[in-house]
């Protein structure tokens, strides 16, 4: 597979790059680009989530378990 290659402001550079069929002619898999958009974005996420304690927790006078 041959493309012409251009420059930053879209006029022909006269060049032309051939490109591996191996990887350019192939039937792409949509579960798999979901599956790597889906862990991209969750990458991205700051994680600053936080879970309360025992001690933070308002209520519950009772002893939570048996000693």
């Amino acid at each position: 597979m041959k493309l012409s290659v251009y420059k930053i402001d879209g006029t022909p550079l006269g060049e032309e790059v051939t490109l591996n069929p191996d990887v350019f002619e192939i039937e792409p898999n949509d579960h798999v680009l979901y599956l790597a958009v889906k862990a991209y974005l969750a990458n991205q996420r700051q994680g600053t989530h936080s879970v309360k304690n025992r001690s933070a927790v308002s209520g519950g006078g009772r002893k939570p378990f048996r000693q």
